[in-house]
């Protein structure tokens, strides 16, 4: 019986409408060279109403038995040495305690030959958040009636674990970091700093804008010392990311049906590009097993490289094949509306 609900393949992508633990099951050993998801909420999302959906688990203790089989896929699948980055936040029960989902992933991920690396805090604006997910303990009522109800936004976390073994291809940067993904405002007079011509000539440029396409004209960017990518990395290896722009994400919206929730969210690009670009070489293999609307395929596909999605959800499978159209053309859409 072929599990493989719809595919599409291309030299630059495949994505597959099935469940994951089956895709997953037929890559070879050792051949991602970069991992990249959120795993379902358990108990805070309900995706789909499919058997096989994760976050369809009975119970906590089940979805980590699920969650286990996962992850000793993906360390067969990594290669020794490359990163799995995973997505994910502290779960609130319904009697208002918090669950530490995050120390459940790290000790599934040690058990199958993962190191915690790093772990990155995704601030979030508790405006935005209460006005996405309507959550009575951020509303300031909550403050003049009862404060002791009120609730901080909680962050998200990019937990980055490395798998054992030594890394036979060092992800390189040979003129550093050229592309900023974020929303704070880079101004005019710090460009005009960092880029110069010979002539003295400057150029001020979108928080989006790619660099690449000006490597003739500014020649400095050979140097591997160019000031632009010593602040981009000051906000990358800042421990809180606090410039993720929540609204630069896929369209989401477009294949909604009836047992999706009004607040799902796709994780922003903004964080998925740094994790790209951070931990992968240009044509290397990106993975993602739970794909959406296909944010995790989009971005590196985007960026030069090739990329696997998984996604059973039907309807997502399809508004992430759209999406995927406009892939290639991201920047260089940009760079034709801010450079002409």
């Amino acid at each position: 019986m072929n599990l493989v609900k719809n595919q599409v393949v291309t030299e630059d992508y495949a994505i597959y409408n099935a469940d994951c633990m089956d895709v997953l099951a037929q890559l070879q050993e050792n051949s991602v060279d970069l991992v990249i998801y959120s795993p379902p909420f358990a108990g805070l999302y309900n995706y789909s109403s499919d058997d096989r959906d994760f976050s369809n688990c009975e119970s906590k203790q089940q979805f980590l038995e699920q969650y286990d089989y996962l992850v000793a896929e993906l360390a067969r699948v990594t290669k020794k040495g490359r990163i799995n980055a995973v997505h994910c936040t502290d779960m609130l029960e319904k009697d208002g305690e918090i669950w530490d989902f995050p120390s459940e992933i790290v000790k599934i991920h040690k058990k199958y030959g993962f190191k915690q690396k790093n772990r990155i805090t995704i601030s979030k604006d508790p405006f935005k958040v209460r006005m996405r997910t309507m959550v009575k303990s951020l509303m300031h009522k909550m403050v003049v009636e009862d404060s002791t109800n009120c609730m901080t936004a909680m962050p998200d976390y990019m937990i980055i674990f490395v798998k054992d073994g030594e890394n036979e291809v060092p992800v390189t940067h040979p003129v550093g970091l050229k592309r900023y993904a974020g929303e704070e405002f880079i101004n005019h007079r710090l460009l005009s700093e960092m880029k110069q011509t010979e002539n003295g000539e400057t150029l001020a440029l979108s928080i989006h804008g790619s660099y690449e396409s000006l490597r003739a004209k500014f020649k400095h960017e050979t140097n591997p010392n160019n000031q632009l990518s010593y602040y981009i990395w000051r906000r990358y290896a800042d421990s809180i990311w606090y410039d993720i722009d929540i609204n630069n994400v896929l369209k989401f919206k477009d294949f909604n049906d009836e047992d999706d929730e009004k607040h799902v969210h796709p994780l922003q690009l903004d964080v998925i590009d740094r994790i790209v670009e951070l931990y992968s070489n240009p044509n290397e293999v990106v993975l993602t097993p739970f794909a959406g609307v296909m944010s995790e395929v989009f971005s590196p596909v985007s960026m030069g490289r090739r990329a696997i999605g998984i996604e059973l959800k039907e309807t997502y499978f399809k508004q992430g094949v759209e999406n995927m159209k406009d892939a290639k053309k991201r920047f260089a859409e940009e760079e034709k509306t801010l450079f002409g």
